[in-house]
């Protein structure tokens, strides 16, 4: 028999999950994006609260390889960053390496019970945050404090109870593999799958067609075709194979 006090645990094991749009004033990476046209995607992160240091790994992508030479180039010079270095690169792509002091808001949000629940990217003078908190008294404080050097949105906020949290994890293969499948669209191939979708055209019935697809992007009927059928047979295949996953984990 479950017990007063393991029910009362049990209520309070959630998560508050915010997701924000961040312009810090003290990032390197920031100011970087604000002059050149590069973006950065965290792949690895480890904040050293001893040492007041962020070490990650960041995948960073110029608009020209010109842009990416830029971007690094004014990066390593900021005066917040610590170390950069490149551990590959190709065209306007590299991977990164980098250590910065820590910024006002990361010590802001770890000094009041906060933590990253996922990668942030950067681009366009903005960072894109996934901070969590177990109890809104954090959150709030965290917040508050977060107005006095920053300027940020909160553009979702979620709250997960165990069960949600424990089939996130328990499925985070699934997503991960649902969110390549969408990474391997190609520019034309999302654009067009995205236009397609906003005007109507999975609806019943169907609010817009090829032709006015076709007007919409100045391409022949046929070509709008092949992009919708590439782009649907990729996202359906990243789906299926998500859910096989889905269901393997629940045959346990």
């Amino acid at each position: 028999m479950v017990n007063i006090k393991t029910l009362y645990v049990i209520s309070h094991l959630v998560m508050i999950d915010l997701d924000i749009d961040m312009r810090q004033y003290d990032c390197p990476f920031i100011d970087t994006t604000d002059d050149v046209d590069i973006a950065f995607s965290a792949v690895q992160w480890q904040l050293d609260t001893d040492d007041e240091t962020l070490e990650t790994r960041l995948i960073a992508k110029g608009e020209t390889a010109g842009a990416l030479e830029t971007g690094l180039r004014e990066l390593r010079e900021h005066p917040n960053m610590t170390e950069c270095y490149i551990l590959s690169k190709r065209d306007a792509v590299a991977q990164i390496g980098t250590t910065i002091e820590e910024t006002n808001a990361m010590r802001t949000i770890d000094r009041n019970g906060g933590y990253i629940t996922g990668p942030f990217r950067i681009e366009d003078g903005r960072e894109r945050w996934h901070v969590g908190f177990d109890d809104d008294g954090d959150e709030d404080r965290t917040l508050a404090e977060l107005e006095r050097h920053n300027d940020f949105t909160v553009e979702d906020r979620d709250q997960l109870g165990p069960t949600a949290l424990f089939d996130l994890l328990e499925n985070s293969d699934s997503a991960m593999r649902l969110l390549e499948g969408c990474r391997s669209l190609t520019e034309t191939e999302r654009t067009t799958f995205e236009a397609a979708s906003r005007a109507g055209y999975y609806e019943t019935p169907r609010e817009t067609t090829l032709e006015e697809l076709a007007d919409h992007f100045d391409i022949s009927k046929t070509a709008v075709s092949m992009n919708l059928r590439r782009s649907e047979r990729k996202v359906l295949k990243a789906a299926l194979t998500a859910l096989e996953n889905i269901d393997d984990g629940g045959a346990h």
